[in-house]
């Protein structure tokens, strides 16, 4: 089965790939197609609904969407739906990955409870009638400085409390593991693989 991915990122393209091995994710803009929605909802399925409504529309085949955020604690559930443009209000332009999370890090100086959780919303589009949404977590914490090389995004910052280390520290394999994204990938190849007879 090909399966559209409503998303512009390369990274996750990589991650999602590896997560539902054996089935080919093609990104919009590998075919051309302009694909930049409003992602204006009040939560993560709101906005992998709208991603994968917007994409369906115009491939009209099978669609899968993603909308992933970090909602810390002390912050009020910040930086939320808004995760991948953390800061750029402030900055008046885009923040590459180590600036996001060095702004994080700034607003938490000092903070004593620095709990947080990764959430991660997943939307499969098969025909006008047919949907899956599932929606998971990975509960951890923000650390006091980055550490490791691995992954993307707050990895660097983010303690998994099930693993007992950074996000960025762990290979690829042992992250897909505790991740959001790779708990959520895991369930949602289940409905794949059944759509695809396997």
């Amino acid at each position: 089965m090909r399966l559209y991915f409503a998303s512009g990122n390369d990274h996750k393209k990589k991650e999602m790939s590896r997560l539902l091995g054996g089935y080919e994710l093609i990104l919009p803009k590998e075919e051309g197609i302009e694909f930049d929605p409003d992602e204006n909802g009040n939560d993560f399925i709101a906005n992998a609904i709208i991603k994968a409504e917007a994409l369906y529309s115009i491939v009209k085949a099978p669609v899968l969407a993603d909308d992933s955020g970090l909602l810390v604690k002390a912050l009020g559930g910040q930086p939320g739906v808004h995760t991948a443009r953390f800061g750029e209000d402030e900055a008046g332009r885009k923040l590459s990955d180590s600036e996001k999370y060095m702004l994080l890090l700034d607003k938490m100086k000092g903070v004593k409870d620095r709990s947080a959780v990764f959430v991660t919303a997943l939307c499969l589009i098969l025909s006008d009638e047919r949907r899956f949404i599932i929606q998971e977590t990975c509960e951890g914490s923000i650390a006091e400085a980055p550490s490791g090389t691995s992954g993307f995004g707050y990895d660097p910052v983010f303690f998994i409390s099930e693993a007992g280390m950074i996000s960025a520290e762990l290979p690829e394999g042992d992250k897909d593991k505790y991740s959001h994204r790779g708990k959520a990938a895991r369930l949602m190849r289940l409905l794949i693989d059944m759509e695809a007879g396997k």
